[in-house]
């Protein structure tokens, strides 16, 4: 089917795919709406601890939103108040890790960005190339990519729209983990079956504190880390993946 979004659940773990190989998995708004009800799903569902996206087919990863598909929006306020995919993906509870191979361009290379861990192939090429057109992405690329690499580097890549190929992307600190072609997968899915098996509220507690760290200053910091540690504490004894679960009664 033209333009899908697959959904499956193996052992704790989501995965997410961009399912619209033919045209390099770009995105249409029946994607984004996809996405979004996914999203939804994975955030409601206490069965799943972690989620992994990736793109369909061997060439991309994706190549973001679908030009031609801005004809299906009436006008630029109608797009302007569209179902946006990247915020969906950000405000995730659970840890997410992108496995990434071939292209991950404009609303693709946010999506990766998005992301909490990126696994990519050393196929993988990344690339904001929205400034070659006359515009600027709008689905965080500025945001999560100045947090990533440092100012210096967020201005190289976002300025000059270059291609920046998956050895690069991991020596700046883009990605976190470079693997061999055809493992980007392999390796995502053993990394969220580890996050999978350790306690939830563990898991969601380490990615709201490293969030909070990104967003406010370090007293703040500190102090939520505290209450988050407190919540750890006070629903352990009910957890049986901590070492102080007491069971249900």
């Amino acid at each position: 089917m033209d333009g899908i979004v697959g959904y499956e659940i193996h052992n704790g773990v989501a995965e997410i795919i961009m399912d619209r190989p033919q045209k390099h998995n770009a995105l249409t708004p029946q994607m984004y709406e996809r996405i979004n009800e996914i999203c939804y799903k994975v955030n409601t569902d206490n069965n799943i601890n972690a989620v992994i996206i990736y793109g369909a087919g061997e060439k991309a990863f994706s190549t973001g939103s679908d030009i031609g598909a801005l004809n299906d929006f009436a006008d630029f306020w109608e797009w302007r108040n569209r179902t946006d995919y990247i915020v969906p993906i950000r405000n995730m509870r659970k840890p997410t890790i992108a496995a990434v191979k071939g292209w991950a361009l404009g609303g693709g290379f946010e999506i990766a960005l998005a992301c909490d861990i990126r696994v990519a192939s050393k196929t993988a090429i990344f690339s904001a190339p929205e400034v070659t057109l006359g515009w600027v992405g709008a689905g965080g690329a500025a945001q999560h990519l100045t947090r990533l690499v440092g100012y210096g580097q967020a201005m190289r890549i976002l300025l000059t729209g270059d291609r920046v190929p998956a050895d690069e992307a991991f020596r700046i600190g883009m990605v976190e983990y470079l693997v061999d072609p055809g493992e980007e997968l392999n390796h995502a899915r053993e990394i969220a079956q580890k996050l999978a098996n350790y306690s939830p509220i563990a898991t969601q507690a380490v990615k709201s504190a490293v969030k909070s760290a990104m967003s406010g200053n370090i007293e703040q910091g500190f102090q939520i880390e505290n209450e988050l540690m407190a919540l750890c504490f006070a629903k352990a004894e009910k957890d049986p993946k901590s070492v102080i679960y007491k069971g249900q009664g």
